[in-house]
């Protein structure tokens, strides 16, 4: 089964066979990745090395690597190859650079793709997340902590929706060295969706990063973007929601949140408003914000953030 490039054993070759194994899985691909977690290498398992896993992983593996087509391993190799020609990275759970807080919850993909650059310090990162159709005042509050949570030097998550998402973006970046990560629900080398943000995009890629769990032609599909929720609450130490109703996907990462024993944020303004969130505002982990720097508090205990430093509202 192993290429030449396997039996090197090189870094380039078990991210080939990362992205094999993957193609491989029929659905549920955050299984695959437990599976190359727990063997340490994608190429033992291609190698037909997993008796030693747990039997779930086992029997998955074993099945992964009887689907294993011919060239599977030579399209990854291409795929890797091209993709970076284009400015595209790869990091897969067996890399040191996977993001820690990504690499912590049960449902993490088997890699994800940069376009930009990653830094340690997006460990300290908060999503701030909310709905398309935003009312001025989630635009204005969304802005607001946005800013202020750059300015503490804490990363800003979230999905280059329109929206929450858009003012989130945009505030971090007029912020002097702010930094902010966009999440999106397709592949990095897709034109950005929506099209009204894609020069926000690349602005996101000089300063920051766009990351994507998906192939790197992928185009944007409505199952794509509850996958992202996922990524983007699993790269994040907590999420804020501004604005949501009770179909939002911004609502999804909220439960999110709460699974992957992350601090979910909920407005005050939203508690007023939703139900939905009157009734997760009762659940541990979950802290109604009725003054922005409510969060800092918490990302000075989690993030040593500035204590000093105070969001104004």
């Amino acid at each position: 089964m192993r290429s030449k490039e396997g039996e090197m054993g090189d870094h380039a070759a078990e991210q080939a066979a990362v992205l094999a194994l993957t193609k491989a899985s029929p659905r549920d691909w955050y299984r695959t990745a437990a599976a190359i977690s727990e063997a340490g290498s994608a190429l033992r398992l291609l190698d037909g090395h997993t008796k030693a896993l747990a039997a779930p992983n086992q029997k998955l593996a074993d099945e992964l690597v009887a689907r294993i087509e011919p060239g599977d391993l030579a399209w990854a190799r291409d795929t890797i190859e091209q993709t970076a020609a284009r400015g595209g990275r790869l990091y897969t759970v067996l890399d040191r650079e996977y993001p820690a807080n990504l690499q912590m919850i049960y449902n993490k993909p088997p890699f994800i793709w940069v376009r930009g650059e990653l830094r340690e310090s997006d460990f300290r990162a908060i999503a701030v997340v909310g709905t398309r159709d935003a009312s001025p005042g989630g635009v204005r509050r969304s802005t607001r902590l946005a800013r202020d949570l750059a300015s503490a030097g804490v990363t800003v998550l979230s999905g280059l929706a329109r929206g929450i998402d858009t003012a989130a973006h945009t505030a971090a970046l007029g912020v002097d060295r702010g930094r902010t990560v966009a999440v999106v629900g397709h592949g990095i080398l897709t034109p950005a969706y929506p099209s009204e943000n894609r020069r926000l995009a690349e602005e996101i890629t000089a300063r920051g990063a766009l990351v994507s769990q998906f192939w790197p032609d992928a185009p944007p599909r409505q199952a794509h973007f509850p996958m992202r929720n996922v990524v983007m609450s699993g790269m994040a130490m907590g999420t804020v929601v501004i604005e949501a109703s009770a179909t939002s996907g911004a609502k999804m990462q909220a439960r999110l949140a709460l699974e992957h024993g992350k601090r979910l944020f909920l407005l005050e303004s939203l508690v007023e408003s939703q139900e939905w969130a009157q009734r997760y505002a009762e659940r541990p982990g979950v802290l109604v914000v009725r003054r922005l720097d409510d969060v800092l508090d918490v990302l000075v205990k989690l993030a040593s953030v500035p204590e000093q430093l105070t969001l104004s509202f």
